[in-house]
C-alpha cells in the first residue's frame, strides 16, 4: 500500500533529477586485473569507453537495477548474476557530472570469476574486458569511480574472504594467491601465504578426491573451495614495498 501524499505538497516545486547505477565489474584474466567497459553508442561521450550502467527504472531499487545491468552486459541470466559478489560503493552526486541533466549515480563494485567476452547492451556499441591499469580516460566521472572501486576491493581483501569470489568453485591455493597479487600489485611469499590461509578458520575448505595438476614439473596441487567464514581473523594484510 503506497503512502498518501500530504495535503498541500507539490512535487513540481522541486527540480527533477535522474538516478543511475554504474558498475565497476572486476575479474582476473591471465594473471591481470580486468574491468568491464562499454563503448558508448550515443551522446554524450559517443565512442568513448565507460563503466556499464543505466537509469534506475521507476519501479525498481538501485540494487535491482545494478543486477539487471550486470546481466545485460555479461549475457548471463539474472539468476546467474545473483550469485556474484556485488556491493554498493558510494553515491556520486556532483551537479555537473552529466551534461544531459542532474544525474545522481549509485556505484557498485562487482567481483566475478573469469567470464566469456561480454556483449554491449542498451546504448552501448560494444563491451570488452580491459586491463584495469590501461583503462581510461573514461566518460563522465568514471575514472574516479573506477579508482574508488579498485581501492575498496583491495582493502576488503585484507579483512574478508572476498578473494574467493574471483575464483572458480574449486581452486588451488596458487590461484587464490594470484588473486591477491593481481589486485594488490604485490608479490607474496608462497609458503607464508599458504600458512596464513590454512590456519585461518573457515577461509577455505579442502575438496576431497584427486588433486589437480597445475602444469610443469611440480606435484599435483590440492583443490579447495570457499569456506563458511566471511571475515578474516587475523587479517591478511598486504606487504609494504614488494610490488610486482
Amino acid at each position: 500500500m503506497s503512502a498518501r501524499v500530504p495535503e498541500g505538497y507539490d512535487p513540481r516545486a522541486f527540480e527533477p533529477f535522474a538516478v543511475t547505477v554504474d558498475l565497476a565489474v572486476f575479474t582476473v584474466r591471465g594473471g591481470r586485473l580486468h574491468v568491464l567497459l562499454v563503448e558508448r553508442g550515443e551522446e554524450p561521450y559517443q565512442g568513448q569507453w565507460a563503466l556499464p550502467g543505466g537509469f534506475v527504472l521507476p519501479r525498481e531499487s538501485a540494487g535491482t537495477a545494478a543486477r539487471r545491468e550486470l546481466a545485460e552486459e555479461t549475457g548471463l541470466t539474472e539468476d546467474a548474476v545473483s550469485a556474484f559478489h556485488l556491493e554498493q560503493l558510494r553515491t556520486y552526486s556532483d551537479p555537473d557530472r552529466d551534461p544531459r541533466m542532474r544525474v545522481v549515480s549509485v556505484a557498485y563494485a562487482a567481483l566475478v570469476p573469469d567470464l566469456p567476452e561480454p556483449r554491449g547492451g542498451g546504448d552501448a556499441a560494444s563491451a570488452r574486458w580491459w586491463e584495469t591499469a590501461d583503462a581510461g580516460p573514461l566518460a563522465f566521472d568514471h575514472d574516479r569511480i573506477l579508482a574508488d572501486a579498485h581501492e575498496r576491493i583491495g582493502a576488503r581483501l585484507e579483512y574478508s574472504c572476498l578473494a574467493t569470489a574471483f575464483c572458480p568453485p574449486e581452486f588451488t591455493l596458487g590461484e587464490l594467491q594470484q588473486v591477491y597479487e593481481t589486485v594488490w600489485g604485490v608479490e607474496l611469499d608462497r609458503p607464508n601465504f599458504r600458512r596464513k590461509v590454512l590456519t585461518t578458520p573457515g577461509f577455505v575448505q579442502a575438496v576431497e578426491g584427486a588433486p589437480r595438476r597445475t602444469g610443469g614439473r611440480g606435484k599435483p596441487a590440492a583443490l579447495y573451495r570457499a569456506g563458511a567464514a566471511t571475515a578474516l581473523h587475523p587479517p591478511l594484510l598486504r606487504p609494504e614495498g614488494r610490488t610486482t
